[in-house]
């Protein structure tokens, strides 16, 4: 429990800082300077780390990148996660590129559901944003994912100004037709090259109101709870209800205040917030021979010293120093 009374119970889980697209608005054409291997968490190495979250309350894990898919071992860390005492449950944010070959496996290693970036649906403006042909590839996937029942597919889309903020209603028509989960994001300050500007952002507020231009739109009654996403039931002109669309403000409508979330980094750092300024080395004293309990005090120490909020809005905010790619989602 942090200071604010807030339990961590999602734990996000970077398997590696690498990728295979090199999106606009996550690092430069080149790609990055990536951690060297050794740096690196083996595949024992991070399920003793999740196992020793799960016995202080984690009961989500999240595998996430870079790509988590690049990582040639991802099945057997999951399968290992999969076979704690006490499993939490286990999910993947992903690209998409490389599920026509993994979807089975990975659900068969343990995954239980996937979550899918996906900016456009234009091949032309996904070769411009990713710098890859491979949008194929990404659909492929998607429709592999749900015929391995890693279900609900959730979408993750961030919306971008005069760059695909026109691809609102398609998505949306897509994914509903798909029985998939979209879920519009807020760009956040997080770009290796540190040219995020607000005004290029699309805000929650705007992508709601052209769904409700279009759409008749009922708010979930399910309890938000501490998820990141606020949720709309998508209703037909019969009035049955289509599927649902999310939006998550991260910025300008923050759920800091019910925040579960600690993330550990492919490099075993361990961070109390997606902007944190600081890191907590756990690879470091694991490799030295550390017992559990001082791996766990580690933690502990480190989820008390999280702040109330993300800090976007104030005048002294500064991006974290490490980009999206090497924090992992």
């Amino acid at each position: 429990m942090d200071a604010f009374g807030r339990v961590a119970t999602d734990l996000r889980v970077s398997v590696t800082d690498r990728c295979n697209l090199r999106c606009t608005y996550c690092m430069p054409p080149e790609g990055l300077d990536w951690i060297p291997g050794d740096e690196l968490l083996a595949a024992h190495e991070l399920v003793r780390l999740v196992r020793l979250a799960v016995d202080q309350g984690v009961q989500e894990v999240r595998f996430t990148g870079g790509e988590p898919l690049v990582r040639p071992d991802l099945e057997e860390i999951i399968a290992g996660v999969a076979g704690l005492p006490d499993p939490p449950s286990l999910s993947l944010t992903t690209n998409g590129i490389g599920l026509t070959s993994r979807a089975q496996t990975l659900k068969d290693a343990g995954l239980t559901r996937i979550n899918v970036s996906l900016d456009t649906l234009d091949a032309e403006r996904f070769r411009r944003l990713t710098r890859r042909d491979r949008l194929a590839d990404v659909l492929a996937g998607v429709a592999a994912a749900k015929d391995a029942g890693l279900t609900p597919v959730k979408i993750n889309t961030v919306l971008m100004r005069s760059i695909n903020d026109d691809e609102v209603l398609p998505l949306v028509e897509w994914a509903l037709d798909s029985g998939l989960v979209l879920r519009f994001i807020e760009q956040m300050p997080l770009d290796a090259q540190h040219a995020w500007t607000r005004s290029e952002m699309v805000e929650a507020a705007a992508i709601l109101s052209e769904l409700e231009s279009a759409y008749t739109l009922h708010q979930s009654e399910t309890p938000r709870g501490s998820e990141p996403a606020e949720t709309w039931n998508v209703l037909g002109p019969d009035g049955a209800v289509r599927g649902t669309v999310g939006v998550i403000g991260s910025v300008t409508r923050p759920f800091c205040s019910s925040c579960d979330r600690v993330r550990l980094t492919s490099d075993g750092q361990l961070r109390n917030c997606l902007f944190a300024q600081t890191e907590t080395d756990l690879r470091g004293p694991m490799r030295r021979g550390a017992a559990d309990d001082e791996i766990v005090g580690l933690m502990q120490s480190c989820l008390a010293t999280k702040r109330a909020g993300h800090g976007i809005d104030d005048p002294t905010f500064l991006p974290p120093p490490r980009p999206m790619s090497a924090i992992g989602g």
